[in-house]
């Protein structure tokens, strides 16, 4: 039977093998905590959404689509989000040509790279306080 939970297990394990990973809860468990900010997901919990019996939230849905390089409406129902996006950089205009290709290279980056680049500013900045 076809159930929003189900159909998303579906969704989550087919996504995770086209970023060539194993949709397997432990890949997934260490992969997810990795990239979350919040409470760490158990492996128990994220079985539980390869099983198709629960749903992650709002904010877990966003980063298990960013780590896997899809669309998080997508993932989440299965339809594709029609949104008009606003064509200007996230970042303000105060900065330099240089900061702004800067950004622009760090939002290229794979989920993995960009938490170990922002780990090195906070601890640059960090040592710059003390």
């Amino acid at each position: 039977m076809s159930t929003p939970p189900n159909d998303f297990a579906h969704r989550l394990k087919a996504a995770m093998q086209a970023a060539g990973y194993e949709a397997r809860p432990t890949v997934l468990e260490r992969e997810f905590n990795l990239r979350y900010a919040g409470e760490p997901m158990t492996l128990h919990g994220v079985r539980r959404w390869l099983v198709g019996e629960t749903v992650p939230s709002q904010s877990k849905m966003d980063v298990l689509a960013d780590w896997l390089g899809v669309d998080a409406t997508f993932l989440a129902t299965g339809r594709r989000a029609l949104e008009v996006r606003d064509s200007s950089p996230p970042w303000g205009s105060d900065l330099s040509a240089d900061d702004k290709d800067t950004m622009a290279a760090f939002l290229g980056l794979k989920a993995q790279q960009k938490r170990i680049v922002r780990e090195v500013i906070r601890a640059f900045a960090k040592a710059g306080k003390a």
